[in-house]
């Protein structure tokens, strides 16, 4: 269908842009009715409809939270589908959503079920929303699966959050830092060793060594983006053949401080949504093929990989991941226990709780270690500049006689 780009208002009068998948003018029309808008003007973005499409993929996860959490509220009161889809639809402010919304809200109107629905938008809900979504109008109980969903999207919410607030203290460290040293090798260093040199002075090593860094920095800082230029090759051939980029991705993961936490805060994610898939239902090898998209590693999704195929060959859940090598000696023990007690689904949340209260830890302790080593390193470089530059002005100012 042909993509088209619209104006309309809304019963405020508010003018609103969108763009939709329609088949002509009229089924615009009538979209936009059921969306409560009038149209104004539109025109083909099939010219556009790469662009349009990229720039309107996904929608913020605190709507999809909103959404899932007043569906489950409503199915659970015995309001049909498409009612509450419908009520939906009126009360969220996302444009976009209200867009997903009148389509899902037509294919079930056409006979869809809610999972199919929502199966046409893959950029909005995933493989995993709309498995679980499947399992829950299978077993009929829908409301369960939805709050689940809820839960486990403002668990990953947080998760994602917890995994910024490490990140962003370091980074802002690291950007003071280079902002200091950029100030004192293009500004104040060479000011001061040209007072130096014009009185004559014989330099010693490090003050030396300081003056050619600076030199260097104030004439070819601008080139900077150039020092990346050795990191190309390797981008290239991460991108061309998997096996590169399957060792660059189990690199990181050993990569300290931040490759361990990586670790186990993916291994977290993956734990968690396994339970969640396996306790609502879906087959075990299922449940791993759709939990390799939240590893977003690609050593950890071959392994995921090799795990499903050696429980398909007969191996139990635990020996599969044992074999694979790669998963912690603690996430094998639980599972062994899961599978004997048979509350796989519980062993895999307590991995989850466990790696959750783990990372939360670690990151304490990673964001104590950080700020004192950038602040020795800053006060180290700042104690190399005051000694190169005021060591040879004492020794000039204690060799005039008076």
């Amino acid at each position: 269908m042909p993509l088209m780009r619209y104006r309309a208002m809304d019963a405020q009068g508010a003018i609103r842009h969108g763009c939709m998948d329609v088949a002509n003018v009229k089924d615009l029309e009538a979209r936009l009715e059921r969306m409560e808008l009038d149209l104004i003007d539109y025109r083909s973005g099939r010219r556009f409809a790469k662009g349009l499409r990229f720039a309107f993929r996904g929608i913020p996860r605190s709507q999809l939270l909103h959404f899932y959490f007043h569906l489950e509220q409503l199915v659970s009161i015995s309001v049909p589908v498409p009612e509450a889809l419908d009520e939906l639809r009126n009360s969220v402010r996302g444009h976009r959503l209200r867009e997903i919304l009148a389509d899902m809200l037509e294919a079930i109107n056409a006979g869809a079920g809610l999972s199919q629905s929502m199966e046409r938008h893959p950029q909005v809900f995933d493989s995993m929303m709309v498995s679980l979504v499947r399992a829950g109008e299978s077993s009929g109980d829908l409301p369960t699966i939805l709050r689940r969903i809820a839960e486990n999207l403002r668990w990953q919410d947080e998760q994602m959050q917890q995994f910024r607030k490490l990140l962003i203290p370091p980074l802002f460290v690291a950007i003071v830092v280079g902002a200091v040293i950029v100030f004192l090798m293009v500004y104040l260093v060479p000011r001061l060793v040209g007072f130096i040199e014009t009185m004559g002075q014989d330099l010693p090593l490090h003050t030396r060594i300081l003056v050619a860094i600076s030199a260097f920095v104030e004439r070819w800082w601008r080139l900077a983006p150039l020092l990346a230029l050795p990191a190309l090759p390797v981008v290239i051939a991460a991108r061309l053949f998997p096996t590169v980029h399957e060792r660059l991705d189990a690199l990181r993961l050993r990569l300290w401080p931040f490759g361990p936490l990586r670790r186990k805060f993916v291994l977290s994610r993956f734990a968690n949504c396994f339970a969640l898939m396996y306790s609502a239902g879906i087959p075990v090898l299922e449940s791993i093929r759709l939990s390799e998209a939240l590893l977003d590693n690609r050593a950890l999704e071959s392994a995921a990989q090799e795990a499903a195929r050696q429980i398909s060959q007969g191996a139990s859940i635990s020996e599969g991941f044992a074999r694979t090598g790669f998963f912690p000696s603690l996430v094998l023990r639980m599972l062994k226990v899961g599978e004997s007690t048979g509350g796989l689904d519980t062993a895999l949340s307590n991995i989850a709780y466990f790696y959750e209260r783990d990372v939360r830890e670690a990151a304490g302790r990673v964001q104590a270690l950080i700020a004192p080593l950038c602040t020795l390193f800053l006060g180290a470089l700042l104690l190399w500049v005051v000694v190169s530059v005021m060591g040879p002005i004492y020794d000039m100012v204690a060799g005039i006689a008076f």
